[in-house]
C-alpha cells in the first residue's frame, strides 16, 4: 500500500519533473481572418484577467487543436506550446509536433505516456471492474487525467502561466481535463476555446482551418470526431447523432466486421495476479506488449465494437460508437475469474463500489480522496484473484473455456450432486432461520385475523 497520496505526488512530479528541449517553431506569419469565418470574441472584456502570456496546449493535431494554436495565438497574443501525448494511438506524432510548428507553436513536444497510461490509469479501473453503464470500457474518460497532468508539469518547466485544451462545452472531456488541472495546479488559468469563440460546429471550424490555410483531414463528408489510444478507438457525430441511424460499416477502423471475421475459432489464455494482467497462453508480458497482442487478436476476429447511448455528466444524452477488442477479452476474462476467487459478500459489496469508480472516472474525479480510498479497496479485495481464464474467439463473440486459480474457492464435492462431504439436514435448520422474515409476519398476520373473528 502506497503511504503517501497520489494527488500530493502528482502534484509535486508536475513541480519539478524534467522534459525534453522544446523544437522551436519555423511558421511565417499567419494568414488573417476571413471575414466568412465566425469571429473569435475580444481578448479582454471589462473584468477580465491580463491575457495569459504563454500557454501549454494538449495537442492532437486534429481539427480542434490544429485551429486553437492560430485561434490563442490571434486571441491573447500569447506565446503557445503544444504537448502532444502518446497513447498508442498509432498516429504519426512527429507528423504531429511539425504541423504544431507550422501552425504557430513556438515548441512541441512529443511524450511518451504508454506504460504509464496502462499501468497507472487502465489496469487500476481494470482491476476495479468498472464499467460505465454496462457497456462504455471508459477508454477516453481516463486517459484525460494522464494528458492533463502531464500539461501541468511542462506548464511548470515552461513557466507557462496557462493551459488550454480543445474540449467542446457540452462534453465530459472538458471536466475531465479541467477537475485534473485544478486539483495539480490550481493557480494555472483554464482557456477553453469552445466557450468562448463564436464557432458553433465542427463545419465552422473547418471554415476556419480554409481561411487560415491549416490542414485538416475533417470534411463535410468525414465529419466523425474520433478519439484513439491503445485501449479503444471512439466515434462520435455525422451519423451517429440521430440514434435510429446505424453506424456506416466504413466507419469502422480497427474491429473487423464480425461476419467477415475468420471462420475458425481463436483460443487465448489470459494469466492475472491479484486482479492485474500478467500473460498471455502462458508467456509473461509487459502491460504495453499483452495489450497490444490481445488488441491484434480480438480485433482479427470482431471483438470489441460497441454502440451505445450513454448520459454524459453535464446531463445530455449521447451516443458514440466504441472499439475496445483487447480490453473486451481482458474485462471479461477478469470479471470470470473473481467469480471463481471472490467470496459472495465480498463480490456483491465490490459491484457497488465497481459502479462508483465508473462514475468517478466517467466524471473525471481521477485526483480525489475517494478514487484514491477505492483504490486501496480493490487491492485488497483483489488480493485472491490469481489464476487464468481461457477464452473462445469466434465471430464478434467470446465465450469462456477454462476458469484456473489457486485461490479457487470452488469445491467440486460440495458443487456436485453428490452428498459426501456434506450433510442434508443442515439445510433443514437454515432454510428455517431463512425463513423467519417470511415466516414471523405471516403467522402475526394469521393471528390478527383470528382475533377479529373471535
Amino acid at each position: 500500500m502506497p503511504t503517501k497520496s497520489t494527488i500530493e505526488k502528482a502534484k509535486r512530479r508536475a513541480a519539478s519533473k524534467n522534459g525534453h528541449q522544446p523544437s522551436q517553431s519555423t511558421s511565417g506569419q499567419l494568414a488573417q481572418k476571413m471575414n466568412s469565418v465566425p469571429a473569435a470574441r475580444p481578448g479582454i472584456a471589462a473584468g477580465a484577467p491580463p491575457n495569459p502570456k504563454k500557454v501549454v496546449l494538449a495537442y492532437s493535431g486534429g481539427l480542434d487543436t490544429s485551429i486553437i494554436v492560430t485561434w490563442l495565438k490571434e486571441t491573447y497574443g500569447c506565446e503557445v506550446i503544444a504537448m502532444v501525448g502518446d497513447l498508442g494511438q498509432r498516429e504519426d506524432l512527429e507528423a504531429a509536433r511539425r504541423k504544431a510548428l507550422a501552425t504557430g507553436a513556438s515548441a512541441a513536444y512529443v511524450e511518451d505516456l504508454r506504460e504509464e497510461f496502462i499501468t497507472g490509469f487502465i489496469w487500476p479501473t481494470l482491476r476495479a471492474g468498472a464499467v460505465y453503464e454496462h457497456k462504455y470500457l471508459l477508454g477516453t474518460s481516463f486517459a484525460r487525467p494522464l494528458l492533463a497532468q502531464r500539461k501541468v508539469e511542462l506548464a511548470r518547466k515552461t513557466g507557462a502561466d496557462a493551459v488550454a485544451h480543445g474540449c467542446t462545452g457540452k462534453g465530459n472531456d472538458q471536466v475531465r481535463f479541467e477537475l485534473a488541472c485544478k486539483a495539480l495546479a490550481p493557480e494555472l488559468r483554464i482557456i477553453a476555446p469552445w466557450r468562448e469563440w463564436a464557432i458553433a460546429s465542427r463545419e465552422d471550424a473547418i471554415a476556419y482551418a480554409k481561411a487560415h490555410h491549416i490542414p485538416v483531414e475533417h470534411t463535410k463528408e468525414n465529419i466523425y470526431s474520433r478519439d484513439r489510444n491503445i485501449w479503444h478507438l471512439s466515434h462520435e457525430g455525422g451519423r451517429l447523432e440521430d440514434p435510429a441511424n446505424a453506424p456506416d460499416e466504413a466507419m469502422w477502423q480497427w474491429v473487423i466486421a464480425p461476419a467477415a471475421a475468420p471462420d475458425r475459432p481463436a483460443r487465448v489464455e489470459i494469466g492475472f495476479e491479484e486482479g492485474l494482467p500478467i500473460s498471455v497462453d502462458g508467456r509473461k508480458l509487459k502491460p504495453l506488449a499483452l495489450l497490444e497482442e490481445l488488441n491484434e487478436l480480438a480485433a482479427a476476429h470482431g471483438v470489441g465494437r460497441a454502440d451505445i447511448v450513454e448520459n454524459r455528466l453535464v446531463g445530455i444524452k449521447s451516443r458514440g460508437a466504441y472499439e475496445t477488442p483487447g480490453g473486451t477479452l481482458l474485462v471479461a476474462a477478469h470479471r470470470e475469474l473473481e467469480t471463481l476467487c471472490l467470496d459472495r459478500e465480498t463480490a456483491h459489496y465490490q459491484q457497488i463500489l465497481s459502479l462508483r469508480y465508473a462514475e468517478m472516472v466517467y466524471y473525471g474525479m481521477w485526483f480525489t480522496p475517494l478514487r484514491e480510498a477505492l483504490d486501496a479497496f480493490f487491492a485488497s479485495s483483489q488480493r485472491r484473484v490469481t489464476g487464468s481464464i481461457g477464452l473462445e474467439l469466434y465471430k464478434g463473440n467470446v465465450s469462456i473455456t477454462s476458469r484456473k486459480s489457486p485461490n479457487s474457492l470452488y469445491r467440486t464435492n460440495l458443487a456436485s450432486f453428490s452428498m459426501s462431504g456434506y450433510n442434508p439436514k443442515d439445510a433443514e435448520g437454515f432454510i428455517n432461520l431463512f425463513a423467519l422474515p417470511i415466516t414471523v409476519p405471516q403467522e402475526s398476520a394469521q393471528q390478527e385475523a383470528g382475533a377479529k373473528r373471535r
